[in-house]
């Protein structure tokens, strides 16, 4: 049975209970707590990774959805993709051999040695494979470009999307294709296979094009190590048809690498041939030509007489080609000795060296004269005489030989033009009487010529058409195909599990991300360490969510329970040991021990703005208060939207307004108070509302009042309006011992609490701390905490409790 609880009237006589701290003073509930620094703490990365913990439990069903969507979409969408088969063919490549038919036997070594050396030879071969030339030849010879199996695969799908979920997770049967090998299958090498390049053919190539790129997607040729063998893998969700991709690519490669080795034989063979046919009719015609000729001009034979004329003729054309060059030269050495200087060199090569002998002599003799005698000397004046007389004379033969040399040039250039101007007339002559007599037989020889070196030609091409025949019978192909693919069984994609798993992570990155950046965007209050970081104030308690709390809640006035912030505003039992009674008793211990030298005795409670839970903590914060012994008074001073006569079943027609607009004494003040049954709880309601609640609340009848009651109750707990809306929980802030800011978790601004802070600090006010409210304790690293206190309690709290806290505070 719950116990009865009723206001009676309070007595007139002050009751009076002083708690007083030892002689030393308590200090705060925190210790050395700095909770006005505003020194930035730095963030670790165990921090870090707790806040990530914090918001996957804060969004659990968010990500837990997110997850599931995801993963989901992703399983369905890799069900809903045909199963990959893949065909395997392997082809050897042996190095290239010279073709015997040709004579190259001495160099086969060279060249194999080369090849085996050359490590671009094996990656061209793979080039090859995969190229569109050859992808064309696949395309036409397989008709791939009306092969509904190739274009359209998911057709060729028997199974569902519901079979493909099931063998993902395991619950069905794993494929297998038992069809066995067709006989089309077999190797597709003939000779009706289209040439390996389109030359000339741009509109088939563009047509093609899109087919090719097909087959390019699923094809992968790799190279064995260590080997000379390549491998072929084509995938396709049909396993047929990529059986049969793989063996035609195999065997076009086969054709056009021997193409490609006898292409240059062939294309000479086609130009042998061609040239055999046409030189064979030139003969033809030539020799018709040479009858006709002869029988229209009557030329019998060709005798002695028409032989010497054309011998005349070449003679004297021989001759002019002479008297042309003779003339050229002699022209040539005519016009340079007509330039300055030039006649005279030539003249100094051809002087009278004995004179200058004589000279180089003399000068000799008159040196060695001068080294013992003067210029006056006789013998020395003689000797001048001398070289005055041979230099005079060799000065005069010089200038004659100047003039004699102009006069032989220009005379040898008449000449040799004369001589040419003569044979030219003579073999103009000569020309035309061959012309006139020989015209006839001279065409003849020329057509007859014309026959005989096509008969020479014709022979030596039929010769190489000979040795190209040899070549062609002896070229080998070096690659052949080892292995043909079989029809494949099981299909070896999709990777459907690996899909779903990527899936999973991706969702599950995105989940959390999106949780964090919903964190990020939360402007709210949750914890004691955000409370920390942001407000630099102590959390005193942490409230826990009615809907968390314990059902031992005592709903002590049942008319209209539901507080400002929408939770039952319930009192405590004195033996309640839910967490919510833990919170509010870890609440009372920290604000006895909030002020050195003795408890607080007027305590006002606030918050940034409404529905946060202050007339709910100041009810209970009272009531706990209350069960210490002490006397509390609890005063309902939110004039603009009283709580507390309602949750009180009480009569609000006189109260707190009604002693700030008369002049009451103190006995007609304490009239007014309520008194619960049992309990040293007293309340005094808020009274009818005032037109003017802030000059009622900042007068000195306020003052009086908080004065009054100082001296007749142990404590005095005030429910104020919001700071942030209001101006008259500023003003009391500055009657009161110290202030509660009350925080809702999860709902109350950061800036808005902020500026609440602000405006208290702005007038002075004591804040004792933060108490934060509805806090949902199972998404909070103190839960366990309160579950191992509560546990604790509940079997080892007894009926010495209240007078335990009581010595707590006195000690």
């Amino acid at each position: 049975m719950e116990k009865e609880t009723q206001l009676v009237k309070a007595s007139v006589e002050p009751r009076v209970v002083e708690l007083q701290a030892n002689g030393n003073g308590a200090g705060l509930p925190y210790g050395s707590y700095a909770y006005g620094s505003s020194e930035p703490q730095e963030e670790s990365g165990f921090s870090r990774l707790q806040a990530y913990w914090q918001s996957v439990r804060k969004h659990l069903w968010l990500i837990i959805g997110i997850v599931v969507l995801i993963t989901m979409i992703a399983a369905v969408y890799m069900a809903r993709q045909a199963d990959i088969y893949e065909a395997k063919s392997r082809v050897q490549v042996d190095l290239e051999v010279n073709n015997p038919g040709i004579g190259a036997m001495k160099n086969t070594s060279y060249i194999l040695e080369q090849q085996y050396q050359d490590p671009t030879y094996f990656n061209t071969q793979i080039q090859i494979l995969s190229s569109p030339g050859l992808l064309s030849r696949v395309v036409k010879t397989l008709d791939l470009e009306h092969n509904q199996a190739f274009l359209n695969p998911q057709a060729a799908q028997s199974r569902s999307t519901w079979e493909n979920l099931k063998r993902m997770f395991g619950f069905g049967r794993p494929a297998n294709n038992q069809q066995s090998v067709p006989q089309n299958m077999m190797p597709l090498v003939d000779s009706s296979l289209a040439p390996a390049t389109i030359e000339g053919d741009i509109a088939e190539v563009n047509r093609l094009a899109p087919y090719v790129g097909m087959l390019q997607g699923g094809l992968s040729i790799k190279e064995i190590t260590d080997t000379r063998l390549i491998e072929i893998h084509y995938t396709h969700p049909d396993p047929q048809v990529a059986a049969k991709i793989v063996n035609s690519i195999a065997d076009t490669y086969i054709i056009s690498n021997l193409e490609q080795k006898t292409k240059n034989t062939n294309s000479a063979a086609d130009f042998l041939q061609r040239r055999i046919a046409e030189i064979q009719s030139e003969i033809r015609n030539g020799e018709e030509r040479l009858i006709n000729y002869a029988k229209n001009n009557q030329i019998l034979s060709l005798d002695g007489s028409q032989n010497t004329v054309v011998e005349r003729l070449a003679g004297l054309n021989r001759q002019l080609l002479e008297a042309e060059n003779e003339r050229k030269l002699a022209e040539a050495a005519y016009r340079a000795a007509q330039a300055p200087g030039a006649a005279e060199a030539l003249a100094r090569e051809n002087r009278n060296k004995q004179a200058e002998e004589q000279l180089l002599e003399l000068r000799k003799k008159r040196a060695e004269l001068l080294v013992e005698n003067t210029e006056d000397w006789p013998e020395v004046k003689e000797i001048d005489r001398q070289i005055a007389i041979l230099e005079a004379q060799v000065n005069q033969s010089h200038s004659e030989d100047v003039s004699t040399l102009k006069t032989n040039l220009e005379t040898r250039y008449h000449q040799a033009l004369a001589r040419e101007e003569s044979l030219r007339q003579a073999f103009d002559q000569q020309r035309a009487q061959t012309l006139t007599q020989n015209e006839a037989a001279v065409n003849y020889r020329i057509i007859q010529q014309e026959v005989e070196t096509n008969k020479q030609l014709l022979d030596g091409l039929l010769q190489t058409a000979k040795g190209n025949d040899v070549v062609m019978s002896g070229t080998p192909n070096n690659v052949h195909v080892l292995d043909y693919a079989p029809i494949p069984k099981s299909p070896v994609g999709p990777r459907r599990m690996q899909g779903v798993a990527l899936g999973f992570l991706f969702s599950l990155v995105i989940g959390i991300a999106l949780a964090r950046y919903l964190d990020y965007l939360d402007d709210t209050l949750h914890s004691a360490a955000e409370v920390d970081e942001m407000l630099r104030l102590p959390t005193l308690a942490v409230i826990p969510a009615v809907g968390n709390a314990s059902r031992r809640f005592l709903p002590k006035m049942t008319a209209l329970q539901k507080s400002d912030n929408g939770d039952h505003g319930s009192l405590l039992e004195p033996d309640t040991r839910s967490p919510m009674a833990e919170a509010y008793r870890q609440l009372r211990t920290s604000v006895l021990l909030s002020s050195a030298g003795g408890a607080p005795q007027a305590l006002l409670v606030t918050s940034g703005v409404p529905s946060e839970g202050k007339t709910t903590t100041a009810l209970n914060m009272a009531q706990i208060m209350a069960q210490t012994g002490a006397t509390v008074l609890l005063i309902d001073a939110d004039m603009r939207r009283p709580m507390l006569h309602t949750l009180m079943n009480l009569d609000n027609a006189r109260g707190l307004s009604t002693i700030l607009s008369t002049d009451m004494s103190a006995a007609e003040m304490l009239s007014l108070i309520e008194q619960q049954a049992g309990s040293g709880l007293y309340l005094l309601s808020s009274g009818p509302v005032p037109p003017n609640p802030s000059e009622l609340i900042g007068s000195e009848q306020m003052q009086r009042l908080l004065a009054t009651m100082r001296t007749s109750f142990t404590h005095i707990v005030i429910d104020s309006p919001p700071i942030a809306s209001f101006t008259d929980g500023v003003l009391m802030s500055t009657m009161v011992d110290g202030v509660l800011l009350v925080v809702q978790g999860g709902k109350s601004s950061r800036i808005v609490v902020q500026r609440a802070k602000q405006y208290l600090q702005d007038v002075g006010a004591k804040i004792f701390g933060v108490v934060l409210n509805n806090v949902k304790l199972e998404r909070q690293d103190y839960y366990h905490r309160y579950y191992y206190k509560n546990h604790y309690y509940s079997k080892h709290r007894d009926e010495e409790e209240i007078s335990s806290d009581v010595s707590t505070i006195n000690q």
